[in-house]
């Protein structure tokens, strides 16, 4: 399957389509409504024409034009530099020859462009929004309007977790049209939708379909929503509207599944709930300030359910606490289940990220967990997820190499901590015992099977030495992904003496 982002330019095409065939004798006519009951209108309905409707929103909706520099050696077609013997009387021909050409030795560049689409928002300040694969890398940005206006365009922001971009254009002297962001949280699947692009290089096309399905996750970002549509998105159309048939803009048009390249009716358009807050942090700051718990999640799976007595599979499992991070203070723990967020439902462990993200920093909210099988409510703060990225970053070479820090994890059934000065002498372990300690373990658990109690030393996952709750996540990841039943685990007592203890993975 190939999932396509649809903003990169392609040779303009146009096919000519046969007529209408004439009905063959004996074939049944067209079903109309009887009287008294009219056919269905509105937006659950589709519409008699979208004529009028396109023709108000086709001046808001613009093309991206953008252009890039390349320099390098050996872009597409670039002829190699003979090698020629020092002192060659053929030297300075050569160089000649292959100057700014992009040969090996010429330094050659060339100029790549790429076509986009994208839409007025602000017409008296004059902001557009796109895509962030349209404009990446971009040295120059230009903004096509439907009656032919061209204006250069700023880059205001980017956010690539969301590709999405906000452009400002100079509207002074200028009537420009904008238009206004609808709820997609009220579209339903079946609900028409009109989107309008600049697919193959042909701007201002209007093509129409229905919302096909929800919630999709293509695996393009950490807060996938999209919603799915049959209505044509080709190369070309990134960045461009989906409109409700109140003409209203309800999805950002991005990807496509196509294993030609074309519309195959699979498009994907980032919801405007998801998109709205984005939007209006990348004006306001030029960059996003999501907020940020701090926590390490996993699925909650059947079996995870019920050895914590829910009787649903939802939510979100905290896996590991992120050191330094927001709830790094006990307020929520590793083994915890999330299941509501400052009073928003968590179903399924990816709806947490995104509700936190879309979450102000600062802000004070109450969290729903399930804790050793009771459920409970409990206050965190929230930090700023850049802020976290940050820390991360400026950490030393080799935890920078090894991402964030976790404090506390959850796995195998245990709860596991860092082995410090604090962890020993409430364990009592030795001084000359080194790898990560066994703070909790969960009764009826795979590691309560095998006799693994509170105290003990992690010292080595198959055979390989670990050092913190990272150090483990990260092993009994690596074994789960080489298909291993069962995570061969050295034990050290507070005392020092070792022992292996085989643990099921499932």
């Amino acid at each position: 399957m190939a999932v396509a982002a649809t903003g990169t330019l392609s040779p303009a095409m146009a096919q000519s389509l046969p007529a209408p065939a004439t009905p063959a004798p004996g074939t049944p006519a067209p079903v109309t409504p009887a009287p008294g009951n009219p056919a269905p209108v509105g937006p659950e309905a589709g519409p008699a024409s979208v004529a009028d409707l396109a023709e108000g929103l086709l001046g808001a909706v613009v093309n991206i034009s953008t252009s890039q520099t390349v320099k390098g050696t050996e872009g597409p077609g670039a002829v190699p530099m003979p090698q020629l013997p020092e002192g060659s009387p053929f030297q300075d021909f050569f160089d000649e020859f292959f100057k700014d050409r992009g040969g090996q030795r010429g330094g050659g560049s060339q100029k790549v462009q790429s076509l986009g689409s994208g839409f007025v928002i602000d017409a008296k300040e004059g902001f557009v929004v796109t895509n962030n694969h349209v404009i990446a890398d971009a040295d120059d940005i230009e903004v096509n309007f439907s009656d032919g206006l061209t204006l250069k365009a700023e880059l205001v922001g980017t956010d690539t977790k969301t590709d999405i971009a906000i452009l400002k254009v100079d509207p002074a002297g200028h009537k420009l049209t904008e238009v206004k962001f609808g709820d997609s949280d009220k579209m339903r699947i079946g609900d028409w939708v009109m989107a309008i692009g600049n697919p193959f290089g042909l701007g201002g096309t209007v093509t129409v379909g229905i919302i096909s399905a929800r919630n999709r996750d293509i695996n393009a970002g950490p807060y996938d929503d999209f919603i799915q549509t049959d209505a044509a998105i080709n190369r070309g159309n990134s960045g461009g509207p989906l409109f409700n048939m109140h003409g209203e803009v309800i999805g950002i048009n991005t990807a496509i599944i196509s294993p030609t390249g074309g519309s195959i009716g699979i498009g994907f358009s980032i919801p405007t709930q998801l998109a709205k807050g984005v939007v209006d942090q990348l004006r306001e700051f030029g960059e996003t300030r999501r907020g940020w718990l701090g926590v390490r999640i996993q699925p909650v799976t059947e079996d995870i359910a019920e050895s914590l007595g829910m009787k649903d599979a939802k939510g979100a499992l905290i896996a590991g606490i992120i050191k330094g991070g927001p709830v790094d203070n006990g307020s929520i723990q590793a083994g915890d289940v999330v299941t509501k967020f400052d009073g928003k439902e968590i179903d399924e462990m990816r709806d947490l990220p995104r509700i936190v993200a879309e979450s102000p920093v600062g802000k004070a909210v109450d969290v729903v967990v399930v804790r050793k099988g009771k459920e409970m409510t409990v206050k965190v703060t929230l930090g700023r997820l850049e802020d976290g990225e940050q820390m991360a970053e400026g950490q030393d070479d080799e935890s920078a190499e090894q991402g964030e820090e976790v404090a506390t994890a959850s796995v195998l059934g245990m709860t596991i901590g860092e082995l410090n000065d604090a962890t020993r002498e409430k364990f009592g372990v030795a001084a000359g015992v080194n790898g990560v300690v066994v703070t909790e373990v969960e009764p009826d658990s795979a590691a309560a099977e095998r006799g693994v109690q509170a105290g003990e030393v992690i010292t080595e996952i198959a055979q390989e030495s670990v050092s913190s709750p990272k150090d483990v996540m990260d092993r009994i990841a690596a074994l789960k992904e080489q298909g291993r039943k069962n995570a061969l685990l050295m034990l050290a007592s507070k005392s020092g003496e070792l022992r292996f203890v085989t643990i099921r993975m499932d």
